[in-house]
C-alpha cells in the first residue's frame, strides 16, 4: 500500500473518531428531529420527567437556551482593554451550564461523585434536580418553562428577591424559553418515538 493512501485512510480514520461527541443535533428548531438524531437526549429526559416531573419540552427549551445543545459548552473568555484574557465569565459548563458551586451541591446531595456535565444523562439529571426544588420552594410549576428559567439563571434567591425584574433583555430570552418549551412540546405530542 502506498504511503499516500496509508496516510489517507488514517486521516480519515482520525477524522471519524474525533469532534463529534459534543457537536449539537442538525436541527435544533424541531424537537422530533433532535429526539430522531440523538434519541439517548430523549432517554435521558424521559427518565428526568419519571424521577422529577419536569416535562421534556421544559427540559429541551431550557437546554437549548443554555447550551444549544453543545456537551462541552462554555461561557466566553472576558478580555482586559480588548486584549488580554482575564478567565471566563462563569463557571458555567456543560449541556445544562451548571455552575461549579451548584453542582457540587447536587453531586453531593445526590451521592453522584462521577456525575459529569458533559454527560447528558447527568445533565438532565442536575435540571430535574434543580427544578423541582425550585417547585418545592417557590411554587413555581414544574411545566412554567418561564418561570422555571429564571430561577434557574438567577438563582432560587435570585428570582425570589425579584432580580430578574430589573434585566429587560432576560425577561425576554425567559419569554423565549417559554416559547421555545411550548412548540417542543406541540412537536412531541406529534411526532413519532
Amino acid at each position: 500500500m502506498s504511503r499516500l493512501l496509508r496516510a489517507a485512510i488514517l486521516l480519515v480514520f482520525l477524522a471519524s473518531c474525533g469532534g463529534g461527541r459534543y457537536s449539537p443535533p442538525r436541527d435544533l428548531e424541531n424537537a422530533c428531529s433532535i429526539v430522531a438524531e440523538r434519541p439517548q437526549y430523549y432517554r435521558a429526559m424521559k427518565a428526568t420527567e419519571r424521577r422529577w416531573g419536569i416535562p421534556v419540552s421544559v427540559q429541551m427549551a431550557t437546554i437549548h437556551q443554555e447550551s444549544k445543545f453543545v456537551g462541552n459548552a462554555r461561557t466566553p473568555h472576558q478580555f482586559l482593554l480588548g486584549i488580554i484574557p482575564m478567565g471566563r465569565q462563569s463557571s458555567a459548563y456543560g449541556y445544562s451550564q451548571a455552575l461549579d458551586g451548584t453542582w457540587e451541591e447536587y453531586m453531593d446531595e445526590r451521592r453522584k461523585r462521577r456525575a459529569r456535565r458533559d454527560r447528558i444523562e447527568d445533565a438532565t439529571d442536575f435540571m430535574g434536580w434543580y427544578m423541582d426544588g425550585t417547585t418545592r420552594r417557590l411554587g413555581i410549576p414544574k411545566w412554567d418553562a418561564t418561570n422555571q428559567y429564571l430561577a434557574y439563571h438567577e438563582g432560587r434567591t435570585g428570582y425570589s428577591r425579584g432580580s430578574h425584574n430589573a434585566k429587560p433583555w432576560l425577561l425576554a430570552v425567559a419569554q423565549r424559553v417559554g416559547d421555545r418549551e411550548q412548540r417542543y412540546r406541540a412537536q412531541l405530542t406529534s411526532c413519532r418515538r
